[in-house]
């Protein structure tokens, strides 16, 4: 059989790509109307004057742009059931860096088992509400490092931190590893744990020789509410699949009802160490 030039499959390819032209069809894809829920952030801590951020939801396609509504009224309840006014004075926490736009007047008063409740309303009828409750305190008891046997610039350290987790269940964690004192800058390292194969136990949570002879090492460690904890894997599931063809679209998991967003009280503990050559 004689064989067929290249140039045979070439020049029909060239036509059967021709071809194709005649059957797209450009489509307007009617989108259906979207509305703006309001998205509201509140980490309470005991100590510190109560802070809150409210803005809009919007649609995916839209311009990514912050809408803060500025006919929100906020109001905290206090676990004696007193209600406390968070004020519209949109600002910069001088330490954290981080916007808000409703403040209260003074510092909060919380322990352990105490509840909150959060409630947030527009004069478009939007409502907010949600309910918090401050975790047990759970502290590190102790950290350690060890270098590796290389020198110069090779001699580098790795981090434990230990913590005994209380028996009852369902306890979730964060870890986070700063150098210095920059405890509110990106972290070196930023680990979730759960207390699913190691309840009541001892933890130990280590990093990879990462540390250099002088650092100094700040852990801090946060015991969260179960509800806190799935907000933080959601939106970490969000954040992979977004822009992932391959990746399930992953939605948010809010601890607030009637809007989006998270209300939790902090509870944590640190230790810093220096790492000695």
């Amino acid at each position: 059989m004689k064989p067929i030039p290249f140039r045979y499959f070439a020049a029909v390819g060239a036509l059967a790509l021709a071809g194709c032209g005649k059957f797209s069809n450009d489509l307007a894809v009617v989108l259906p109307e979207y509305n703006s829920q309001l998205v509201a952030e509140c980490y309470l801590e005991p100590g510190v004057v109560p802070r809150l951020t409210v803005t809009e939801s919007q649609a995916y396609l839209s311009a990514v742009l912050p809408m803060v509504p500025t006919d929100v009224t906020v109001n905290l309840t206090l676990p004696g059931g007193a209600l406390v006014p968070l004020y519209y004075r949109p600002g910069q926490d001088p330490i954290t860096k981080k916007l808000y736009t409703h403040i209260g007047t003074a510092a909060l008063v919380a322990k352990p088992g105490d509840t909150f409740g959060l409630d947030v309303q527009d004069t478009k009828g939007r409502h907010l509400t949600g309910t918090a409750t401050m975790p047990t305190t759970v502290p590190i008891d102790s950290v350690n490092y060890k270098f590796n046997d290389k020198t110069g610039d090779n001699r580098k350290a790795y981090f434990l931190t230990y913590f005994k987790d209380p028996p009852t269940p369902d306890d979730d964690y964060r870890l986070q590893l700063h150098k210095g004192l920059r405890i509110y800058s990106s972290p070196e390292n930023d680990l979730t744990v759960q207390d699913r194969l190691l309840n009541g136990q001892l933890f130990t949570l280590g990093t990879s020789y990462r540390f250099n002879p002088g650092d100094t090492v700040t852990a801090t460690l946060y015991h969260l509410d179960p509800a806190f904890y799935r907000f933080r894997q959601s939106v970490n599931d969000a954040r992979n699949a977004n822009g992932n063809p391959f990746g399930q679209p992953s939605a948010i998991y809010s601890t607030v009802q009637g809007g989006v967003g998270v209300f939790t009280v902090l509870n944590y503990t640190r230790k810093t160490i220096f790492l000695s050559k």
